[in-house]
């Protein structure tokens, strides 16, 4: 005898990207409910939208009949009418691999439109969002003691480990400025090779310009600067063009740590 089943799934997300979490209500004939879910620390809403799905369909038996319910377009449409499937490759062949095993009837409901098993799976979702959204402030507020105040962390538990960091700025300047500088026209001299030497500087003496930094020992570090004319954007040199502005200063990779790696392009 084929058993059948009801799925209701929903997705949450901060930030899109950001912390997120999806949820899975499964009712069976009988009207017995479990409710699955889970979180990540950094992802999107449309991957929780599939992760939920994917989630409930794995807790069923093979051959199994159900209905999925899923407020998410994304996920019905692409299923149902051939919506195209630019990115998250991965989840779209784990349920292609799931519904040549299941009967999967698929059903869009509008959000938030009173469904009760639709607005569970929402509430689950919302809730398992906002776990890992704390944990994640509760892990970056590590330079604070008990009572709140700026303390410098103790490390002296951490074992030894080789680190790498990326990172990546930019100045945007008027284009006669850029010429200068590319033609090292510039009073003051080559621009790019003094700021070549700041940058290493500044890496050496960072525990002594960031409170409560540690200092480590540097095996090298490395100053890249290129000319980007569509932007008319590269280094400082304020002598020619006080209008020049500091853009997009971030973090683009780190590996090894205790945090473990990331990466944002």
């Amino acid at each position: 005898m084929v058993e059948s089943y009801k799925l209701f799934t929903d997705g949450a997300c901060k930030g899109n990207p950001g912390p997120g979490g999806w949820a899975a209500v499964i009712v069976d004939a009988a009207g017995g409910k479990t409710v699955l879910s889970g979180n990540e620390a950094h992802t999107t809403n449309n991957r929780m939208e599939l992760i939920a799905a994917i989630r409930g369909l794995q807790s069923l038996p093979p051959h199994s009949k159900a209905v999925l319910t899923s407020d998410s377009s994304y996920l019905v449409n692409t299923m149902t009418a051939g919506w195209k499937r630019k990115i998250n490759h991965d989840l779209w062949e784990s349920l292609d691999n799931l519904t040549a095993t299941l009967d999967i009837q698929w059903e869009w409901v509008k959000g938030h439109s009173g469904h009760p098993e639709n607005e569970e799976a929402n509430d689950v979702a919302q809730s398992e969002s906002n776990a890992i959204s704390e944990s994640t402030i509760n892990q970056a507020l590590t330079h604070t003691d008990a009572s709140g105040k700026a303390s410098m962390v103790d490390v002296g538990s951490k074992g030894i480990t080789a680190r790498e960091a990326t990172a990546k700025a930019s100045i945007i300047m008027q284009p006669s400025t850029l010429a200068l500088i590319e033609a090292n026209e510039l009073k003051k001299g080559d621009a790019l090779s003094v700021a070549r030497i700041a940058g290493i500087m500044g890496a050496k003496l960072t525990p002594q310009l960031i409170p409560l930094c540690h200092p480590i020992p540097i095996d090298q570090i490395t100053v890249e600067l290129s000319l980007n004319h569509t932007n008319s954007s590269v280094d400082m040199a304020k002598a020619v063009d006080r209008s020049m502005t500091i853009n997009s200063v971030r973090l683009v990779s780190k590996t090894g740590g205790k945090s473990g790696d990331f990466y944002s392009e």
